[in-house]
């Protein structure tokens, strides 16, 4: 799973916008062509003319068969559309609403439904997570004899946990449970999520940490997480083709893109199934992400509630332990000031970066490991 978000990512120029969030079937914006015929390549030569280059033709080179791009400007979608194809070799082509699975962005969207639950006074940020575990605990060792793993600290990756990241498992592998994932016990295919720092410390990036939030969230409502976070965020924020569900269900799967290689060949089984949902498990759409970004964003300047308080909102996207708050990475400063995440799961990769202060922001989704360089060029 990548983690650094490309604080330069800006979407820049965009005009007056239409009334309602998501687009309707009116005809494409024409500032799309912006996207689709003149793209840069990262390395631009001096005195030399800039390059432009073709979507369709970065796509071939970087073996990515589809892509999934949504554009706001002033808190709405000015534009959603899918380019390719779901699965390479085939016919079945991207669409604005085909499921990408979003790796790592989906931490900062599970922090979500932990804030709700902090705020009704369920959770605190600040207490030794082992009052809230049930099915397993954090083993106490010598970094823990003063300081303690707090959800403050999980979601803003400094409680001194392990394990960056999941390779996820294939659709014929034997799944773990959370438990066997956390103790690295078989058949996990990662090591023991533990604590080997000071929580506090330092800052590191742990998906390890991430997970134990997940399991905390599971011993305190009862609930599977998938439908935890359907009633607590997905639901209100009108994420309306969003599912944590690992694996996807049968009845979806059919609107879900396919995963790829580096190369363009395609995962076997289509895509690898993550029992971290919280880490790593949304099915989403590139509109879906930002209709979380405009919850959160509304939430800060106190012109909604659906998700958050305006106080929560606020410590969510205030720096705890750069480059992170309460899950969302953040950048800049003013009108410059941004937040997001990016993902990458087991041939897929995804970016979301979103301007409060202005409104703009794009989501963008590939199902190729070699889309890489794509998502900085689009």
């Amino acid at each position: 799973m990548r983690v650094a978000l490309r604080s330069t990512f800006a979407v820049l120029a965009l005009a007056a916008c239409r009334s309602e969030r998501v687009p309707s079937g009116a005809p494409v914006d024409p500032r799309m062509a912006h996207v689709t015929e003149s793209l840069r390549p990262a390395v631009a030569v001096k005195g030399e003319p800039a390059a432009l280059l073709k979507l369709v033709d970065e796509m071939a080179a970087r073996h990515t068969p589809g892509v999934s791009i949504a554009v706001a400007d002033s808190g709405r979608i000015v534009w959603a559309r899918g380019f390719g194809l779901k699965q390479a070799e085939t016919s079945d082509s991207v669409t604005a609403t085909t499921l990408f699975q979003a790796g790592s962005i989906s931490k900062p969207v599970a922090a979500t439904a932990m804030l709700r639950l902090v705020e009704r006074g369920t959770l605190s940020l600040d207490a030794n997570v082992n009052q809230y575990l049930k099915s397993w605990k954090v083993p106490d060792n010598k970094f823990t004899a003063t300081e303690k793993v707090t959800l403050r600290r999980i979601v803003s990756h400094n409680a001194g946990l392990t394990v960056h990241g999941f390779p996820g498992y294939r659709t014929t592998d034997q799944v773990p449970t959370l438990p066997q994932v956390l103790d690295g016990a078989k058949p996990a295919n990662t090591d023991p999520v533990r604590v080997d720092t000071v929580p506090g410390a330092i800052w590191r990036y742990a998906g390890g940490g991430t997970t134990v939030m997940q399991l905390l969230l599971n011993d305190v409502t009862g609930k599977p997480f998938p439908q935890l976070l359907q009633d607590e965020v997905l639901g209100p924020a009108r994420m309306t083709h969003s599912t944590y569900a690992q694996p996807l269900v049968a009845a979806r799967q059919s609107e879900a893109s396919a995963a790829h290689h580096a190369d363009g060949t395609m995962v076997p089984g289509r895509w690898h199934i993550y029992p971290e949902m919280a880490a790593a498990g949304l099915w989403t759409t590139p509109s879906d992400l930002l209709m979380w970004a405009f919850a959160i964003a509304d939430a800060r300047a106190g012109r909604s509630t659906t998700l958050l308080s305006q106080g929560m909102a606020t410590q969510m996207l205030t720096m705890q332990r750069a480059p992170t708050g309460l899950g969302p990475f953040l950048a800049g400063s003013g009108t410059g000031f941004n937040f997001g995440h990016t993902g990458a799961d087991e041939g897929f990769l995804a970016l979301l970066v979103y301007f409060p202060e202005t409104g703009q922001g794009a989501a963008i989704m590939v199902n190729s490991d070699g889309g890489g360089a794509l998502l900085g060029e689009i």
